[in-house]
């Protein structure tokens, strides 16, 4: 992660998922990181956190529904 803003990204990003769901930023993240939307978001961050942050919770959304994740 050479980029400065990565982690800052990635926690505005997790905890606005957890914020659309009423999870905590822990239950959040664990759903992430078990259905891909981490590693999702590590991969594409070049061009993820060039959208907006409600943009980056909808392509997290396709992404954890696409490997089994139920919240939608």
């Amino acid at each position: 992660m050479a980029d400065q803003y990565k982690i800052p990204y990635f926690n505005a990003v997790v905890r606005a998922f957890g914020e659309r769901f009423k999870l905590t930023v822990q239950q959040a993240f664990r759903y992430l990181y078990n259905f891909k939307g981490i590693h999702f978001l590590e991969r594409n961050y070049d061009v993820e956190h060039t959208l907006s942050i409600e943009d980056a919770v909808e392509d997290l959304i396709l992404i954890c529904k696409k490997n089994g994740g139920e919240l939608a």
